[in-house]
This record gives C-alpha cells, structure tokens and sequence, in this order.
C-alpha cells in the first residue's frame, strides 16, 4: 500500500505540474514588478506595522477584524510542516530543496496575495449578513458570474470538493503524535485522541473559540520559535557559509554522492519536494486562506492582500528557514531520517533533551492552530456547497464540531498500525493538495487581469502611482447590479429557512 501511494504522489506532483505552479507564480511576480519585494517595506509597515492601528483591529458585526483574520491564518499556515515538512524535503530532496522552498516562498508572496485579494473582493453575503469569502466564491463570481464563462461553476464546486477531502489527510495530528512519542514516549494513538480532545474543546465554540484561541497562541508560538531557532544557528554560526553553499549549489547540481544515510537526489527531486513542502506550509496557491481574509472588515481588497504576503513571508521566509538552517548546520540531515524526529535530532545536539522538550511543545502548539484554523475553512466551505439549503448547511456545520477530529484518529491509528512512517503520511498529504492546487492556480491566472485591475486601483489610492478612479468598485457587492441579485437571493434563503422551521415546530407541537 505504501508503495502505492508514493507512486501517485509522484504522478501527480511530477515535472509538467511543478513547471505549470512555477510558471503562474512566476507570471504573477514578473507581472506586479516583483511587488512583495520591491515594496517589502510598504507590505510590512500595514500589516504587522500597523498592529495596534484602528484599521487592523476594527470590525463591524458579522466579520473579523484584519488581526483576527491574520492570526488565524497564520496560525493555519505556521504548522508541522514548518517542523516536520521541511526537514522531510532535506531528508528526501536534499539541501538544494530549501532553495526552491524559497523561491515558492518569493513567488507564493505575490501569489497569497492575489487569492486573498481575490477573496475580499467577490466575498459573499449571507442572510444574516455575516460575510463569507474563499477560492470557492472567487471562482464562481470571478470565471462564472463577472467573466461570463460557465466553467466557473465547475471549477468551483470541484475546488470545494478537493478541499473538503483534504481533511481526510489526518491534518496535522500524525507530526504532534510523532513528535511526543519522540519526546515523552507516549503512545500515538493516545496522543491523538487527546489532541482531537483539544481539537474539539475550541472548534465547539464555533468561529468566535478559533479566533480567540489564535490570536493568543499564535504570537506567543512564532516569537518562541523563532528566538529557539536563532538560539541554535548561533551556536553553529560557523556551518553556516558552508549550509548556503549546499542549499545553493544542489538546487541546480543535485546531491548525487550518498552522504550518510541520504542517498543522494537529482535537481527534479530537490524542486518537486521543496516546491511541495513550501506550499504545504504557507498555502500559497492552496486557496485556503482566503476563506478566513474573505470575512475580515477591511477598507480595500488588498489591503488584506498585504496580510496574506506577510503570511508567507514569516511563515516560510522566517519560520522554515530557522527549521532548514538547524537541521543542515547540525549536520543530522545526512542520516536520512525523515519528519519531526529529525529536527529534534537537530535541536538535541545542541540543547540535550530540552530541544526535543521545545520542539515537541512547538508542534503541538503549531498544529493545534493549524488544525482549527482549517475548521474555519471547512466551515465556510460547507456553506459555499449548501448555500441554497439553509437548514442542511447549519445542521452540517454544527455536525461538523463532532466530524472534524475524526480523520485524526484514523490516519495516526492507520498509520502506526501498519508500520508505516512519515514518508507515507506525507506523500497523503501531497495527494490531497494537488487537485486544489492544480484548480486554484488555473482559476487565479483566468482571473489575472481583474487582479491587476484592483492592484492598480490599490497603488493609485495608498502609493501614489496613477490616478484614482471614483467609479470603480472596491467590493464586487457594491456593484447595483450584483447588490440587488444577492439581495433577492438572501430573501429567497432567509423565507425558505423561516418555512423550514416554522413547519418543523408545527410538527413538533402535532406529534
């Protein structure tokens, strides 16, 4: 079975796909001038510089403010594949792997943007007033509804469909099991069932228990990482010259020689599983935080676009760059081992048997974020499929608190039982990504020129450069024509649900 699944995975993450995600990110970057990074400090001084600003922290009812939308989102992206993912992509692609985790990094700056921008300009609506927003909107209002092109609708429902189905991948569960057994020896099917019992304390809460938790934990969690990793590098400042210069040279060269117990890998390899490991942590092209930006309370679309730059850039630019730089300096990655126990090798060289203490309170902190910010992704996209059936889409969102650990348990017990490894799990995960993937960058480069067009509004408005047109519309609801269908629409909903329960209690006091 293992060596099934490793095949598909191979398939499906083989050269024209990694050529056709390059080639979008690479249209994207060259199209905008390079903009997260000519203007990396525009993008810094209005997301995490404008912090304790009126604008990041403001919201009217039915949505969340910018801070609350970032936390999560990056508490979604900051995950075990920060950990676990990256030392995997050096345990199986060699050095040169962070090289091309970095330049999905640059290019998937731009490209998270787009999405989220994307995502607060088609944004929905529903009949309570409360706003939605996702890949899975963009994309039917985006292609169908503003383009005209009847593939959007398609499109879309097979977006929401991969997406919700990557939920079957076991989240982030199978790293933290990993991770405490490696650290404390407990057993990982116990592991997993209390960390879905935690799961399931703050997903119970709803939406309100996600965003409360996140914006508390995340801050903490990126801060302590972050000062462990420089704490490390700089007790092996010395390696390092010589870590850039493999990172470097096998991106383009490969690691062909057997080092260890690393076997070696070519220049396909290095790309494909940095490449993978890259999107895997930050979500740029996944199409999955838009789903939380697209409720944020923001004045222009990008203006919460910045926010998804500067996911990715401290997500893997920061984050995955501290993980990459411990496990190469410390020398561990040339005994082949794959997953969380890596870096905790990497970690305990240095920090005896606290690094494995670290390392396992961090991915226990990183992916319990991760786990319930997709929550609210799964959420929103139960909505977007059931939109017109308001009574089945709240019945399945409530059914979902129960639902939602479930995958959890199953692919920690699956696994271990089998005696399969990290390799396995990850290989699922790479499967459970391509189908989204491969529809949300297909739908993100139809949709380029209605980017570009709020991109050039946003620069004459906030940089100064061209001139603002008072006509144009910053939210696609604002248009009169889309306002009144969308208020028809929500009516037609909101009588629907009211018959629904009406006849419901009325069966209630007959019975």
């Amino acid at each position: 079975m293992n060596t099934v699944i490793q095949n598909i995975d191979s398939f499906l993450w083989g050269l024209p796909f990694v050529i056709f995600v390059l080639v979008v990110g690479a249209y994207y970057f060259i199209r905008s001038k390079a903009f997260p990074l000519v203007h990396l400090h525009h993008v810094m001084k209005n997301t995490i510089g404008s912090m304790r600003g009126q604008e990041a922290n403001e919201k009217k009812e039915g949505t969340v403010s910018p801070f609350e939308a970032v936390a999560v989102a990056v508490g979604s992206t900051v995950g075990c594949g920060n950990i676990a993912g990256v030392a995997t992509a050096i345990a199986t692609g060699g050095p040169g792997a962070v090289f091309w985790m970095w330049i999905w990094a640059f290019f998937g700056m731009i490209i998270k943007c787009v999405e989220v921008t994307l995502g607060c300009y088609y944004r929905n609506k529903d009949e309570n007033g409360n706003y939605f927003g996702g890949s899975t909107y963009t994309i039917e209002k985006g292609i169908q509804w503003d383009m005209g092109l009847k593939i959007g609708g398609p499109l879309a429902v097979a977006f929401s469909i991969a997406l919700l189905v990557s939920w079957l991948g076991g989240s982030q569960a199978y790293t933290i099991a990993e991770a405490l057994n490696q650290s404390f020896h407990w057993n990982m099917i116990v592991v997993t069932l209390i960390y879905s019992a935690f799961v399931f304390y703050i997903t119970v809460k709803g939406v309100p228990g996600v965003v409360k938790f996140a914006t508390k934990a995340v801050p903490f969690m990126c801060i302590a990482f972050i000062v462990g990793g420089f704490a490390l590098i700089a007790l092996n400042l010395s390696s390092v010259p010589h870590v850039f210069y493999m990172i470097f040279h096998d991106a383009f060269m490969g690691t062909r020689a057997q080092v260890g117990g690393f076997a070696g890998c070519t220049v396909a390899a290095c790309m494909r599983y940095g490449i993978a490991r890259s999107m895997n942590s930050n979500e740029a092209g996944q199409g999955s935080s838009p789903f939380i930006h697209g409720s944020a309370d923001c004045e222009h679309p990008m203006r919460q676009g910045l926010w998804g730059a500067f996911e990715v850039f401290i997500d893997t630019i920061i984050v995955c760059s501290i993980t990459a730089l411990a496990v190469l300096c410390t020398g561990v990655w040339t005994t082949g081992t794959p997953g969380v126990t890596l870096t905790m090798m990497a970690y305990s060289a240095n920090f005896g048997v606290w690094g494995k203490y670290f390392i396992g309170l961090m991915a226990f902190l990183f992916g319990i974020t991760t786990t319930t910010g997709w929550y609210t992704y799964d959420c929103t996209n139960i909505r977007y499929l059931l939109r017109y059936h308001p009574i089945a889409r709240d019945r399945l969102v409530n059914a979902w608190k129960f639902l939602f650990p479930i995958p959890n348990i199953v692919i920690v017990t699956s696994i271990s039982l089998t005696g399969n490894g990290p390799d396995t799990f990850w290989a699922i995960v790479d499967i459970s990504l391509a189908i989204p993937v491969f529809v949300n960058l297909l739908g993100l480069l139809i949709m380029r020129n209605k980017f570009f067009d709020i991109f050039k509004d946003y620069k004459a408005r906030y940089m100064g450069k061209g001139k603002v047109d008072p006509d144009f519309a910053l939210f696609y609801e604002e248009k009169p024509e889309v306002a009144a269908i969308a208020a028809e629409t929500n009516e037609k909903i909101r009588l629907a649900k009211e018959a629904a329960y009406a006849k419901r209690e009325a069966k209630r006091k007959n019975a």
